[in-house]
């Protein structure tokens, strides 16, 4: 796993991404991928997180959008110094991709909204790199 890590405004995300070989099709073109994403607040308020927007793109050039509410059904508060982290998957129709994005972050104090942005990462097979 490679773990990158981009901060915005306090607000630092790392993300780790698997393949995963036992969910994944390669004679019909289906490779699946699991990220885990951890959000640290190391601003001085707390903050919400409203909305998420993924750019998913494979090795075809084909971009995939994916936006909405929160993450996995949730908009969690995180408070100063504290961590919310979760996972989640996405098929690629190639053996190679990438996504990024941001999340629209509130600050409680004053209602206030930020992009709190992600970092790039790659979606590689595991059977590239051999």
């Amino acid at each position: 796993m490679i773990l990158e890590t981009k901060t915005t405004e306090g607000i630092t995300i790392r993300i780790g991404s698997y393949y995963e070989k036992n969910s994944s099709r390669p004679l019909h073109h289906y490779f699946a991928f699991s990220y885990v994403v951890e959000i640290e607040n190391n601003s001085a308020f707390d903050v919400q997180l409203l909305t998420r927007y993924w750019q998913i793109k494979d090795s075809n050039l084909e971009v995939k959008i994916v936006e909405g509410d929160g993450v996995i059904g949730q908009q969690p508060i995180i408070r100063p110094g504290e961590m919310h982290n979760y996972s989640s998957w996405s098929p690629l129709a190639t053996p190679i991709g990438k996504m990024r994005g941001y999340y629209t972050m509130k600050r409680m104090i004053d209602g206030s909204t930020f992009k709190a942005y992600i970092p790039e990462f790659q979606l590689i097979a595991d059977f590239i790199n051999n």
